[in-house]
C-alpha cells in the first residue's frame, strides 16, 4: 500500500492539460479564420507550415526522450498558430518553419518539455525570427488584396536560403502600389502618421498592414476568462498599464506622442496580452505577482515603442517578463502566519494564505513524467513527491 503526502488544494476541477489546450485552440480559431479573410492563401499556407513545423519538433524531441510532453497535448499546436499569428502573413514559408522548430527546440525541449520552459515558446521562435531575418519580418503586404484567395503573395513561395522578392515591385506590377505596406506602428514610427483608433480595433478599414481583429481576439479571451482557463488580472494589468502611461506621456506632449487608444489597438499588444503573456508556466500564479507582472509587461510595451529602435515592443516585454516571473512570484509570496514584520511586536499578520490559479493542475494530477534525457546537464531536478510506503500483508 503507498500512502502519498501532497500539499493542499485536495480537490481539483475535472479538468487536465489537454481539455485546457484543446478550448485555447478553439479560442484561437476564429481568430486564424479571420486572418485568413484578412491576407487569403499566404496567411493559411503560413499557419498551416508553422504549425505543422512545431507539432513535427514536438514529436521529434518527444520521441529521443528529451521532454516528456507530446503532441497529444496541443501545447506545440497553440505555439504554431502563436508564432504564425505574429509573423507578417506573406513571410517566406521556410523561414516560418526554421522559426517554428526553434520555438519547440530552444523555448521548450531544452528544458525539459511542457512546464519547465522558462520563456513563452512562441515569442522564442518570434525573436530567432527578429533576429535572423530583420528584413523579412519587417515586410507587410497590405490587406484584402483582390484575387488573395487566387495567388500567393511571391515572397510567400521563396525558395530556402533564398531572399524573397521586394514587395514593392509585385505590387506595382499589380497595380496596388498606392496601398500602404507598412504596419500602422512603422506609419507613426517613422513618418508620424496615426491610424484611426475605430479601424485598427476591426481591422476591417481600408488595405491596412495589420493582424487580426483586437476586438476578435479580445472576445476569444473573454470566453477563455469565462471558462477560467486564463486569469484576467493579466491582460486587465497589461492594457491597463500600458494605457495608463500612453495616457501621461499624451497628456504631456500631444504634439510628440499619439493618443492611448493608438497604443492599444496597434501592433501585437492585444494578442499578446490575452494570449502570450497569460501563459501559465511562464506567469506568476500569485495573484498581486499577476497583476505587478501585467503592469511591468504594459509599462515596457510602451517605452520600448516610444523610445526602442523598432516600432513593436510588445514580444520583448512579455520576455523580460517571463525572466522576471520567478522573481515577482517570490516578492509576492503571501507571509506565514506569525511570520509577518509585526509578529515581534506580538502583532501576528492574518490572512496568510492565498488562492492558487484557477486553471492550477499538479504535475501528478495531469500524468507527466520527467524526461528520460536533460540537454542541460547541471539544471536541479525538481523534488520528488514524499512518499512512505507500506508492504502488502
Amino acid at each position: 500500500m503507498t500512502i502519498e503526502i501532497r500539499p493542499a488544494p485536495h480537490l481539483h476541477a475535472p479538468r487536465d492539460v489537454p481539455l485546457i489546450m484543446r478550448h485555447v485552440v478553439w479560442s484561437l480559431l476564429p481568430v486564424c479564420a479571420f486572418f485568413v479573410y484578412q491576407y487569403g492563401l499566404s496567411a493559411l499556407a503560413s499557419l498551416l507550415v508553422v504549425t505543422a513545423s512545431c507539432v513535427a519538433t514536438e514529436r521529434l524531441f518527444a520521441r529521443t526522450g528529451t521532454q516528456a510532453s507530446d503532441i497529444g497535448d496541443f501545447s506545440a499546436v497553440i505555439t504554431g498558430l502563436l508564432l504564425a499569428l505574429s509573423l507578417p502573413p506573406a513571410f517566406p514559408l521556410w523561414m516560418g518553419a526554421v522559426a517554428g522548430f526553434v520555438a519547440i527546440a530552444f523555448g521548450k525541449a531544452m528544458t525539459g518539455g511542457l512546464g519547465r520552459n522558462v520563456f513563452n515558446p512562441a515569442l522564442v521562435g518570434r525573436a530567432f525570427a527578429q533576429a535572423a531575418f530583420p528584413q523579412a519580418i519587417a515586410t507587410y503586404s497590405p490587406s484584402f488584396l483582390p484575387g488573395r484567395f487566387a495567388e500567393f503573395v511571391p515572397s510567400t513561395l521563396t525558395w530556402p536560403l533564398m531572399q524573397p522578392p521586394e514587395l514593392a515591385a509585385w505590387l506595382k506590377v499589380n497595380r496596388f502600389d498606392a496601398l500602404a505596406s507598412a504596419t500602422p506602428l512603422a506609419l507613426w514610427k517613422f513618418e508620424g502618421v496615426i491610424t484611426d483608433a475605430e479601424a485598427l480595433l476591426t481591422s476591417l478599414s481600408g488595405h491596412m498592414a495589420v493582424g487580426p481583429s483586437p476586438l476578435l481576439i479580445l472576445i476569444c479571451g473573454a470566453y477563455l476568462a469565462a471558462r477560467r482557463f486564463l486569469d484576467w488580472r493579466i491582460p486587465t494589468a497589461i492594457l491597463g498599464a500600458a494605457g495608463l502611461t500612453a495616457w501621461l506621456l499624451y497628456a504631456l506632449s500631444p504634439e510628440r506622442f499619439p493618443n492611448p487608444f493608438f497604443m492599444l489597438f496597434s501592433g501585437g499588444l492585444i494578442l499578446g496580452a490575452v494570449y502570450m503573456a497569460t501563459d501559465m508556466v511562464t506567469s506568476p500564479v500569485t495573484p498581486r505577482g499577476m497583476w505587478l507582472y501585467g503592469a511591468l509587461i504594459g509599462l515596457l510595451t510602451v517605452v520600448i515603442r516610444y523610445y526602442g529602435g523598432l516600432p513593436e515592443g510588445v514580444m520583448y516585454a512579455i520576455l523580460i517578463g517571463n525572466a522576471a516571473s520567478p522573481l515577482i512570484e517570490k516578492i509576492t509570496q503571501p507571509v506565514p502566519f506569525g511570520k509577518g514584520p509585526f509578529a515581534r511586536l506580538g502583532k501576528t499578520r492574518m490572512g496568510a494564505s492565498y488562492p492558487l490559479h484557477p486553471t492550477y493542475i499538479s504535475r501528478e494530477d495531469a500524468g507527466a513524467e520527467a524526461p528520460k534525457k536533460r540537454i542541460f546537464i547541471h539544471k536541479p531536478k525538481q523534488e520528488d513527491r514524499r512518499s512512505a510506503e507500506k508492504p502488502h500483508e
